[in-house]
């Protein structure tokens, strides 16, 4: 029997990064000795205190349903968050808990979009935003975050961007891939122009704790109380604690899109994993020691590194402020070498020097590529070492 497709998945676009992973991973199986950059989670594993809280949990019974939005000790814990680092005050109701941050964003466009409804998002972006949009009946409106602007939009190009059908802008900082902060300064900027026209924000924070170079992360919620209503704050745990596999993320923001994020998740996933939700309590309630430890580690590779990749020939890269990622302009290399695109010189790069790297294509961005630096630093030399002679051999 032949089965026909939704037509709503056969347009989706497969995700960059995890075919890349996949295929490391299967020259890896071989035997074949591949050092993978394309990972998009901490190398460190998740803090005791929260490993040991989680199990406490199941040791104690708490193995049932929860409410589909999230416990209520969990969203205290979140309100404990929001009150410390952002200064935000946020009502039980106007928080959601979620399988991940991803599965938060969503859920918020199934609630926010209907048919030809427009998402304004800033190029480079992280894979699955466009993806959502386009589940959920929008129309992905991308917008160029030139290079020399930091990988940033101004309010300008967002003002010519909107139209009657505009519902929203995404914004991520610090950003996957680029590793870029909007500073207080910017994002007050455009907020002003989100309050002028009307548009949601969605505000991506998922990085906020990995930040680098003495900068400081700022939501654009916390600006003022009008842009506080005006936005939906996404985060989670996954990427500051190194709890990706727990998947516990959330969403904050809007009552009554709060409440239908909600109705929605009790139809879809229930709850969010008991045990995480525990976990996450001990995240947020516990000690933030081993936050800042990992922070550092992280600042310490890019130091490093940062240069040294840089030193490849045809390699240009802006030195990130936050996240766990390099984002080098490559095309001069992919020149260099003989490649008529950066996806065919990143191709040439896993089957020949036997390093894996992300495209950015994936990421609306087709002269760059995406490297991981959470990784040892002594896979991180040695990936750089082998594109350096990989791209030296290949222009002589």
């Amino acid at each position: 029997m032949k089965f026909t497709l939704a037509d709503r998945v056969s347009a989706l676009t497969p995700s960059t990064t995890l075919a890349i992973t996949a295929k490391a991973k299967e020259m890896k199986s071989q035997g074949i000795d591949v050092i993978g950059l394309g990972a998009g989670e901490p190398d460190f594993n998740t803090p005791e205190h929260i490993i040991k809280a989680a199990y406490e949990s199941m040791t104690e019974g708490h193995t049932k349903y929860t409410p589909s939005g999230g416990m209520a000790k969990l969203k205290e814990a979140i309100i404990h968050k929001f009150e410390t680092d952002q200064h935000l005050t946020y009502k039980p109701s106007e928080l959601i808990v979620t399988s991940g941050a991803k599965h938060a964003l969503y859920t918020l466009f199934q609630v926010l979009l209907n048919e030809g409804d427009e998402v304004i998002i800033p190029t480079p972006y992280w894979v699955s935003y466009p993806e959502q949009v386009k589940l959920a009946g929008g129309t992905p409106v991308i917008v160029e975050g030139k290079e020399e602007n930091e990988y940033k939009i101004t309010p300008q190009q967002l003002e010519e961007s909107v139209t009657s059908k505009t519902k929203a802008v995404i914004l991520n900082t610090p950003s996957n891939p680029t590793g870029m902060l909007y500073s207080r300064e910017e994002l007050g900027a455009i907020g002003e122009v989100c309050l002028e026209k009307g548009i949601m924000i969605v505000s991506d924070e998922i990085y906020e704790k990995l930040v680098y170079g003495g900068n400081t992360h700022t939501s654009i919620a916390e600006l003022s109380k009008e842009l506080k209503e005006q936005t939906i704050v996404i985060n989670g745990v996954s990427k500051s604690h190194s709890m990706t596999g727990w998947r516990i993320g959330y969403a904050a923001g809007n009552e009554s899109v709060i409440k239908a994020m909600t109705n929605l998740a009790s139809h879809s996933t229930s709850n969010p994993t008991t045990t995480s939700q525990y976990g996450t309590v001990a995240a947020y309630m516990g000690d933030q020691m081993p936050v800042e430890e990992m922070r550092e580690a992280f600042e310490e590779r890019l130091n490093i590194v940062f240069d040294k990749l840089n030193r490849i020939p045809g390699f240009h890269c802006l030195k990130p402020q936050g996240a766990f990622y390099l984002f080098p302009n490559v095309s001069e290399a992919a020149k260099k070498t003989g490649y008529h695109t950066v996806d065919e010189f990143t191709k040439a790069l896993l089957e020949e020097a036997k390093v894996a790297v992300i495209p950015g294509s994936g990421f609306g961005s087709e002269n760059n590529i995406r490297l991981s630096y959470a990784t040892s630093l002594d896979a991180l030399e040695e990936a750089i070492g082998r594109m350096q002679k990989f791209v030296e051999d290949k222009s002589r």
